[in-house]
């Protein structure tokens, strides 16, 4: 396949409570890399429950609420243990409330050529969901009761833009961003909570590399923490590289990573911040074989600088998360396992095999993932 025809193909792929935390993330740092049970889940033999005596066997990992079908869900927002929204492929948006036993399609009417990447939400009835693609493909739409009903609150009218990824830093405060036009990386914004949206000022933002590009695997090429940082992913370029904005996407900085760059599937595919100082990329090279060495990094001054992972994620990895509440802990997902740090990204350790693009958590320790063939799955302590 030429470099034009690949890097087209690349870029449309683009717990209850502290105590079952414990239990949960002592258990997977003993756990064996190896493929997951029927849900999903990897075994730890002795592993300290909550109450610090040793269970014979305690099952940890993913627990699969949904599987089958033809969407992959790409786009995930953790509610909580019990409310979780994905979004996929076919314009499909499916949502639970009961803790994955059951889940609605509430797919807006009229999406059903397109490809939802990215969904926001702000508790169990307000999302804001990312349509990707050249020209009119690439949309939002927002929905106020749970689904029932959606609007359509931008369509790309530039046949140059291509929108890629989706964050808040509130409920009301968010930024789209799209691969370069004229040079530089697209960004759009808004400040009602999605019902409308205008693009910002180029400006501020550095010149792209050639071939330089977002990658749209898991809604988390772009990325914020607090009230104004924001971090972009970017791949395809000559280096990997990720940029950074103190002020809500007016202005940014950019810096390499130590992640594989050089070729159009390659690239910082995920991002994750706890804060405006610590934060995680993962990523690698996408295409199913390929080596991807060195496809984790950390940072802890904002993204001024990476470093790359002592002992990385062993493959490409397309979504990563924070546990809520951990200062240390974290977990990667894709398409050929998950893995778990417990040293802030600086070590990873596969839990399971199954297939993920990507991973989010809710406050109260609800942890989810979803990808392809309609899988979704809830991280459970004890095999629940």
């Amino acid at each position: 396949m030429s470099g034009t025809g690949r890097k087209r193909r690349v870029r449309a792929l683009g717990l209850g409570g502290a105590a079952a935390v414990t239990v949960l993330v002592t258990a997977v740092s003993a756990a064996p890399a190896q493929a997951g049970t029927a849900t999903g889940a990897a075994r730890a033999d002795a592993a300290p429950s909550a109450n610090g005596r040793t269970d014979a066997r305690t099952d940890i990992g993913w627990s699969l609420k949904h599987d089958g079908g033809e969407s992959r869900f790409r786009g995930l927002s953790a509610v909580s243990r019990s409310t979780a929204w994905v979004a996929g492929s076919g314009g499909t948006v499916l949502r639970t409330r009961d803790g994955g036993a059951s889940w609605k399609d509430v797919s807006p009417p009229g999406a059903e050529g397109l490809e939802l990447r990215d969904i926001e939400t702000f508790g169990p009835r307000r999302a804001v969901a990312l349509a990707i693609g050249e020209g009119d493909a690439s949309r939002v739409f927002r929905t106020e009761d749970g689904g029932a009903h959606w609007k359509e609150t931008f369509r790309n009218d530039d046949p140059a833009a291509f929108y890629n990824c989706m964050t808040f830093f509130d409920d009301r405060n968010g930024l789209t961003v799209g691969d370069p036009v004229d040079g530089k990386f697209r960004v759009l914004a808004t400040r009602d909570g999605g019902r409308n949206w205008r693009v910002l000022p180029s400006g501020g933002m550095p010149p792209a590399l050639k071939g330089e590009t977002n990658f749209a695997a898991s809604g988390q090429c772009l990325t914020s923490a607090g009230s104004r940082d924001v971090w972009m992913a970017t791949g395809g370029g000559e280096r990997a590289r990720v940029f950074h904005s103190a002020d809500r996407g007016r202005h940014w900085t950019v810096t390499d990573t130590p992640l594989p760059g050089a070729e159009p599937a390659r690239g910082v595919f995920g991002l994750a911040f706890r804060d405006a100082r610590h934060g995680l990329a993962v990523g690698g090279d996408y295409e199913p074989g390929e080596q991807s060495p060195d496809a984790s990094a950390v940072t802890g001054d904002g993204g001024a600088h990476w470093k790359r992972s002592a002992r990385p994620v062993p493959e490409y990895r397309s979504g990563v998360t924070w546990l809520p509440h951990a200062r240390r802990t974290a977990l990667a997902v894709g398409p050929t396992g998950s893995d778990l740090t417990l040293d802030g990204g600086r070590s990873w350790r596969t839990f399971d095999q199954g297939s993920y693009d990507t991973v989010d958590c809710a406050p109260d320790f609800g942890c989810w993932a979803s990808g392809e063939k309609g899988r979704i799955a809830r991280l459970e302590p004890g095999g629940r």
